[in-house]
């Protein structure tokens, strides 16, 4: 049995194989590759090699969620990404995501090109988000995180990691739909280095099966 994800232009069965997100970080101090693309072109540059190589999707974030982390503003966080996704729009096929958790930011990223929303707050920071991801029609990506970026890595403790992530994601696809975004636009994210030590990280992989619907 297939999971269709179908979308305007695009259809794409996710249960056939696995699908491998890029990501490009459009900021100077993520944990991955911080710094390295801050500069438009060569963000461009990088998010068409990956395209290329066989990403079937590009997620751009302009704003470090690496532990311990601080937000930025909005404008800020706009300026980053929305020259990046316009060109980047015009040079690829794939889908482009926006990670955000701001509303204002994913309605800007979207209108340049973005075609799908990345949300770590799994809507919980910003009510605005379930807005604009309902009027647009977009899927829509609900991870867990246990508090906050600049917070989640000091001492996270589960009495039922997996029970804990699933009950957390349930309520919120129920709060999405709720909110009048298409379920079957909804995916789940278990957060893995989000709010979770490494013995949790170990368990959730070896447990992905668990977040199926």
């Amino acid at each position: 049995m297939g999971i269709l994800l179908e979308w305007g232009p695009y259809r794409l069965d996710l249960a056939r194989r696995t699908h491998v997100m890029g990501v490009l970080n459009v900021t100077p101090d993520s944990f991955s590759d911080g710094g390295l693309f801050l500069e438009r072109e060569k963000a461009v540059e990088h998010g068409i090699a990956m395209a290329e190589e066989g990403a079937d999707f590009i997620d751009i974030g302009g704003e470090s969620t690496r532990p311990f982390s601080r937000s930025i503003s909005s404008d800020e966080e706009i300026e980053r990404v929305v020259p990046v996704i316009e060109t980047l729009a015009r040079e690829i096929t794939v889908p482009i995501s926006i990670d955000t958790w701001k509303g204002n930011v994913a309605r800007e990223a979207l209108q340049a090109g973005a075609s799908m929303i990345n949300d770590i707050s799994g809507l919980r920071l910003d009510p605005a988000l379930s807005s604009v991801a309902a009027e647009s029609g977009v899927p829509v990506t609900l991870m867990h995180m246990k508090g906050t970026p600049a917070n989640m890595q000091k001492n996270p403790v589960y009495d039922d990691l997996v029970g804990e992530i699933k009950e957390f994601l349930e309520d919120a696809v129920r709060k999405a739909v709720e909110a009048g975004i298409r379920e079957d636009l909804i995916l789940v994210d278990p957060g893995i280095g989000f709010g979770k030590t490494f013995d949790h990280n170990l368990q959730i992989i070896k447990k992905l099966s668990s977040f199926l619907s």
